[in-house]
C-alpha cells in the first residue's frame, strides 16, 4: 500500500514544479502526469544535498559563489583570489548574526545582494561595486534547488525540506507538511521556520529573501521575523474546481520563478523601524507586486497615461506606493523620473510620509508649502516628492511639462473631480496620473473613472483587490455590525430628513454649507438623556465584549461638542483614564483647549492606545482618526454619527486590521440605525460590496447549524450522563486521530462564533450543549498540548463560561487503590469487557496527567499515554494489551505523584506559568523565566482579592497587572501568551 508522506507528495511535487518533470515519484500521482504531462520547470536545477560542495555548518555553497563572483565581476576575474576577500566578508556577516541580530544581518546581506557594497579592487585601489547576482541578465546566474538541506550551528542541527540557492546563496527556504493529516497545515510549517529555525539556526536566514510553507492545500510565504498569522498567500487566477495541488503549483510557479524572486529582492523588499524602534523586514504581498508592476509597465510603454487602482482599505496601499515609487525611480528606461505622491488629508500626509521615512527611502523630499512645491517642480527636481493636493491650489499654468513625471494620487475619489484636480493637471500636462482608492466607486459618481480610469482597462480598473479578496487572504478582517437599542435611535422622520440634507452631496470641502442642517440634527443626537443612555450602553458593552479580549475601541460622535458630552458621561461608568478625546482644536477655542495637542503629543497618546498594557482603551473622535489611522488593537467602533459611502467605509475600516489570533472581526455598534438599510448606506457598484458589513444577526443564524454539526459526532449519546461513563460514551464516538481532528475543526468554528456573539442573551438556549461540547473537546485534546492548527487555546469568553459552572465530574478517582492492590489488578485484567475498562483507566490517567500538565516531571508520561493511544487505534495493541500497558502507566503516574513534592494551588500556578514562559522565550527576548514568573506571582498576589474572578473590577485589575509585567519583558504583544497566562492565574490564584 502506498503511504502518502510530506516527502513523497508535497516536497517532491514542489521540487518537480521548480525543476520540471514528474519522474519516478509515483506518489505525486500518476493521474497528474497523464493529464498534464511533465511539469515544465522554472529554470531551477536539482542537486541532491550530499552533492553540494559544502559542509553542514556552511550556509553558502562557496564554490558556486566563487565561480559567480569571477563570472560577474571583471575586476575579480582579473585576479581570482579577490573572490576570497568577498567570501571572508560575507562569512563574517553570517557568523556575527547572534550579536548583530537577524534583521540587521539580513539587511546588510541584502545590500551586498543588490550591488550596494564595494571593495578596493580598482586599478588604483579605488572601490568598485561587487555583484553577487546579475539582475540585468538573469540567465547568467546559477539556480539550484536541493532537498533536506542540513545546517548545523553550535549544538543545533536543522534540516530544511527544500532550499533554493542562487549562485550558491540560499535565498528561499520551503517547509512542506503532509497533505493527509487534518491537524497539520501550512501553519505548522510557518511555526517551524519562525519559532524553531530562525531562533536556533539564524545563520541560514542571514541571506534569506523569504520562506514558503505548504501542505498541498494552502501556500503561504513570509520574511524573517514576520508573525506567522501575517504570512500571506501568493494568489494566481485558477479554476476554482482544480485540485488543491494545482492551486499550489500555480502559486509556486509564479512566486518561485527566478525572475520574480530577483524582482522581489531588488524592488519589493524594505527594512523599516517600527513604532517600538525595532528594525523589521517588509516584503510585498502579491496584490502590491501585481499593482506596482502594472503601473511600471504602463509608464514604460508610455500609454495610456493614467490608471485606477482599487485596493481595499487596510490592504497596504501605502506600501504599494512605496514599492512603486522606488521601482519607478530606479528603472533605467525612465531616465531618472520624478515621482509625486499626492494625498488629500494632513493625517494621510503624515501616515504616508512616516511609511516612506521609516523605510529609509532615498531621494525623498516633502513639499512643506505651495511655494515649496512650485519651486521643486519648476527647478526640475528628480526625486520622490510627497505633497497634498491643496498645495496645487494656487498653481497657475504649467509648472513642469516633462513626460517622465508620475503622480500617484491617494484616495483619488475625494478631491480629483473639482478645481484642485484641474489645476494639478494643468501644472503637469504630460505627467502620468494613477489614482489609488481604498473604496470602490459610488453608483452615482462616475467621475473618478473619467479622471483616472483608462478605456483599455477591464471594468475601469488597472488593478483591483476588493473586500472579499482582502478578507480571504487575511490582509483584513471581516466587519460585523450590531444594531443597538432601537429606543436610542432618534425620531425616524427627523433623522431621515436631516440625514438626507446632511449627506446628499457631502464633499469634504463644503462643510460650512451644512451648518444649518447639522444644527437641526444636533439637537436630536445630543439630547442629554440620550447621551447618558448611549454611554451607559457603550460602557456595558465595552466591559463585556471588548475588555476580556484585550482590544481597544473608538466612539465616533456627531461633533466636537458631542465629544465633550460623551467623555463626561463615559467617566460616570468607566475609570477616567480609560478614555480620551482626539480632535482638532484651533487657537483661541477655550472650550476645547484641554484637548489641544501638538503633533508629537498626539502621536504619543495614540501610541499609548496601541499599547495593550496601557489603561487608555477608548478614543472619542468626530472626524479625526476616521482615515489613515492604523491601530490593529482597535476592534470595536461605537458609531453615533451619520456617515455614508466612502466616508462610512473608510471609518469602519479602522477596525479591520489583523491583531493576533483572538481578533476574528472588526465590530461596528450602530446607535443611529445607519445600517438598517446597508444598501442605502453603502451605494457602490461592486457586486457584493454590501456584504462588507455582516450583521451579528447573520452569525446568530449560523449558530444552531454549528452546534448541530458538532453534536452530530455523538449520535445517541446521553448528554445528561455525568462522570466517566458520560465521557467514555462521547469519546467512543471519536475513535481515532482523523475523526478527532474533524471534530476539532467543527468545534473551532463554533468556538469562534460563540466568541463573536457573546454575551448576547440568545446564547442561553445553547449554553448547556456548548459547555458539554467544550468539555468533551478538552478531554480528547492531546495531553501533550501538541497540534497547533486545530487544538487551539479556548477564547476568553468560553473559559469564563466554563469557570462559571461545575466541570463534568470526571470520576471517583480510585486509581491509586487500583494500582496498589494486587487482587484488584487481577480482577481488572480478567474483566470480560477490556475495551470499556481500558477507556475508564485511560480517562482516569489522562485526568491525573492533565492536572499536572505544567509539571515537567509528568511530560514524558503524557507523551507515553498519547503514544499508547495511537498504537491502540492503529491496531498494534489489542484491548487486553492496551489495558495492561495503561495499568503499567497508571502505576508509574501514581509513583511519580508520591515522590513529587506536594504542590499547593498557587505553586501549581507558578509551575504552569514557568512552562508557558519557557516555551515563549526566544533570541529576541532573552528573559529570565524565574524572574518573569516571580514578578507576575508577586503583583497578582498584591492586586487580587477573594472572589476577584467573579467581578469585572477584579478581572480588570489582574489583567492590567499582567499586561504591565509582560510589557516590562517585551512580551506584551503576544495575545495568546497573555490569554494563557491569565487563564492559569484565574485557575490557580
Amino acid at each position: 500500500m502506498i503511504s502518502f508522506s510530506e516527502s513523497n507528495t508535497v516536497e517532491a511535487f514542489i521540487r518537480d514544479v521548480l525543476c520540471g518533470g514528474i519522474t519516478h515519484h509515483t506518489a505525486v500521482g500518476p493521474g497528474l502526469a497523464r493529464r498534464h504531462g511533465q511539469l515544465s520547470g522554472l529554470g531551477w536545477h536539482y542537486l541532491a544535498s550530499q552533492d553540494l560542495p559544502r559542509l553542514s555548518h556552511e550556509v553558502l555553497v562557496e564554490e558556486h559563489l566563487r565561480d559567480a563572483l569571477i563570472r560577474l565581476n571583471p575586476d575579480i576575474a582579473a585576479q581570482p583570489d579577490r573572490a576570497d576577500d568577498v567570501l571572508y566578508r560575507l562569512r563574517a556577516l553570517i557568523m556575527g548574526v547572534r550579536n548583530d541580530g537577524l534583521v540587521r544581518a539580513n539587511e546588510e546581506f541584502a545590500a551586498w545582494l543588490c550591488g550596494e557594497r564595494s571593495m578596493p579592487f580598482g586599478v588604483q585601489g579605488e572601490h568598485v561595486t561587487v555583484r553577487l547576482l546579475d539582475f540585468a541578465d538573469p540567465e547568467r546566474n546559477q539556480y539550484v534547488v536541493t532537498r533536506q538541506f542540513t545546517i548545523r550551528a553550535g549544538k543545533s542541527e536543522k534540516r530544511a525540506d527544500l532550499v533554493l540557492l542562487v549562485n550558491g546563496i540560499p535565498l528561499v527556504v520551503v517547509e512542506a507538511k503532509t497533505p493527509v493529516r487534518a491537524s497539520e497545515s501550512w501553519l505548522d510549517g510557518a511555526l517551524q521556520v519562525h519559532d524553531d529555525y530562525e531562533r536556533n539556526v539564524p545563520e541560514l536566514f542571514v541571506p534569506n529573501l523569504l520562506s514558503v510553507t505548504t501542505e498541498g492545500k494552502e501556500f503561504r510565504y513570509g520574511s524573517i521575523g514576520l508573525p506567522v498569522e501575517l504570512w500571506g498567500p501568493w494568489r494566481v487566477e485558477a479554476d476554482s474546481g482544480s485540485p488543491a495541488l494545482r492551486h499550489v503549483e500555480g502559486a509556486a510557479s509564479s512566486l518561485l520563478r527566478p525572475s520574480v524572486l530577483l524582482d522581489l529582492l531588488a524592488n519589493f523588499t524594505a527594512y523599516a523601524t517600527d513604532k517600538r524602534k525595532r528594525r523589521i523586514k517588509i516584503i510585498s504581498r502579491y496584490q502590491q507586486y501585481e499593482g506596482v508592476n502594472r503601473i511600471v509597465e504602463r509608464v514604460v510603454a508610455g500609454y495610456p497615461k493614467k490608471g485606477l487602482i482599487w485596493h481595499f482599505q487596510g490592504s497596504g496601499k501605502s506600501l504599494l506606493m512605496l514599492f512603486a515609487a522606488r521601482k519607478l525611480r530606479l528603472h533605467p528606461a525612465l531616465k531618472n523620473p520624478t515621482v509625486i505622491i499626492v494625498v488629500d488629508r494632513i493625517d494621510l500626509d503624515t501616515q504616508i510620509s512616516s511609511t516612506f521615512y521609516a523605510a529609509d527611502t532615498p531621494n525623498l523630499v516633502k513639499a512643506e508649502s505651495r511655494a515649496d512645491l512650485a519651486e521643486l517642480l519648476s527647478q526640475d527636481v528628480r526625486k520622490i516628492i510627497i505633497t497634498t493636493i491643496f498645495k496645487f491650489g494656487e498653481a497657475r499654468g504649467v509648472l513642469n511639462d516633462r513626460s517622465n513625471i508620475i503622480a500617484l494620487v491617494d484616495e483619488a475619489h475625494r478631491t480629483q473631480e473639482g478645481e484642485l484636480g484641474r489645476t494639478m493637471r494643468e501644472a503637469l500636462p504630460n505627467a502620468f496620473l494613477f489614482g489609488l482608492t481604498g473604496t470602490p466607486i459610488n453608483r452615482a459618481d462616475r467621475n473618478t473613472f473619467y479622471a483616472f480610469g483608462a478605456e483599455e482597462d477591464e471594468r475601469g480598473y488597472l488593478s483591483r483587490y476588493g473586500f472579499e479578496e482582502s478578507v480571504r487572504d487575511g490582509a483584513t478582517m471581516p466587519l460585523h455590525f450590531e444594531p443597538r437599542l432601537l429606543e436610542l435611535h432618534i425620531d425616524k422622520e427627523g433623522i431621515d430628513e436631516a440625514f438626507r440634507d446632511l449627506t446628499g452631496g457631502l464633499s469634504d470641502l463644503d462643510r460650512e454649507q451644512l451648518a444649518q442642517t447639522a444644527a437641526r440634527m444636533s439637537v436630536l443626537v445630543k439630547a442629554p438623556e440620550r447621551v447618558r443612555a448611549v454611554c451607559a450602553d457603550i460602557a456595558r458593552h465595552f466591559e463585556e465584549k471588548v475588555v476580556p479580549a484585550g482590544f481597544g475601541a473608538q466612539v465616533v460622535t456627531f461633533d466636537r461638542e458631542a465629544c465633550l458630552l460623551y467623555k463626561e458621561a463615559l467617566d460616570e461608568f468607566l475609570p477616567p483614564e480609560t478614555s480620551d478625546i482626539v480632535m482638532t482644536v484651533g487657537s483661541g477655542e477655550e472650550l476645547y483647549a484641554p484637548y489641544r495637542r501638538e503633533k508629537d503629543a498626539e502621536e504619543k497618546l495614540l501610541d499609548r492606545f496601541r499599547n495593550p498594557s496601557d489603561p487608555l482603551k477608548i478614543l472619542i473622535v468626530t472626524s479625526k482618526l476616521l482615515t489613515g489611522f492604523d491601530a490593529p488593537i482597535l476592534q470595536t467602533m461605537y458609531l453615533d454619527k451619520p456617515l455614508r459611502d466612502h466616508t462610512l467605509l473608510q471609518a469602519i475600516s479602522r477596525t479591520n486590521r489583523p491583531y493576533g489570533e483572538q481578533k476574528t472581526h472588526g465590530l461596528i455598534v450602530d446607535y443611529l440605525g445607519i445600517f438598517d438599510d446597508v444598501a442605502q448606506a453603502i451605494q457602490f457598484d461592486e457586486e457584493g460590496i454590501t456584504r462588507v458589513v455582516t450583521n451579528i444577526a447573520e452569525l446568530l443564524q449560523k449558530l444552531p447549524e454549528a452546534v448541530q454539526a458538532c453534536l452530530a459526532f455523538f449520535p445517541g449519546v446521553d448528554r445528561t450522563l455525568i462522570g466517566y461513563e458520560g465521557l467514555i460514551a462521547a469519546q467512543e464516538c471519536l475513535p481515532n486521530n482523523d475523526v478527532r481532528d474533524h471534530f476539532a475543526a467543527q468545534y473551532s468554528f463554533l468556538n469562534r462564533l460563540w466568541e463573536a456573539i457573546s454575551p448576547a442573551p440568545v446564547l442561553a438556549a445553547y449554553e448547556t450543549d456548548y459547555r458539554w461540547l467544550t468539555q468533551v473537546y478538552e478531554s480528547v485534546k492531546p495531553s501533550t498540548g501538541s497540534g497547533k492548527l486545530l487544538w487551539h487555546a479556548l477564547g476568553p469568553k468560553t473559559i469564563e463560561l466554563i469557570h462559571e459552572h461545575v466541570h463534568v465530574d470526571a470520576i471517583r478517582d480510585d486509581l491509586e487503590t487500583l494500582v496498589l492492590d494486587a487482587d484488584l489488578l487481577e480482577a481488572v485484567l480478567g474483566t470480560p469487557d477490556p475495551t470499556t475498562k481500558a477507556k475508564e483507566i485511560e480517562i482516569k490517567v489522562a485526568q491525573r496527567l492533565r492536572s499536572r500538565l505544567h509539571d515537567p516531571h509528568f511530560k514524558a508520561l503524557s507523551e507515553r499515554l498519547e503514544e499508547l493511544k495511537e498504537r491502540h487505534e492503529q491496531g498494534l495493541l489489542v484491548s487486553i494489551d492496551f489495558l495492561k500497558a495503561l495499568l503499567e502507566l497508571a502505576r508509574d503516574v501514581v509513583a511519580a505523584e508520591q515522590t513529587a513534592e506536594p504542590i499547593d494551588q498557587e505553586e501549581m500556578g507558578k509551575a504552569a506559568l514557568t512552562e508557558l514562559f519557557e516555551s515563549a522565550r526566544n533570541a529576541d527576548t532573552p528573559i529570565m523565566v524565574e524572574r518573569v514568573v516571580a514578578d507576575i506571582d508577586e503583583i497578582v498576589r498584591y492586586v487580587r482579592f477573594d472572589g476577584w474572578q467573579n467581578t469585572h473590577a477584579g478581572e480588570r485589575e489582574v489583567k492590567k497587572a499582567l499586561r504591565k509585567t509582560l510589557f516590562k519583558y517585551k512580551l506584551h504583544q503576544d495575545q495568546e501568551l497573555f490569554d494563557r497566562a491569565f487563564g492559569y492565574i484565574r485557575q490557580y490564584y
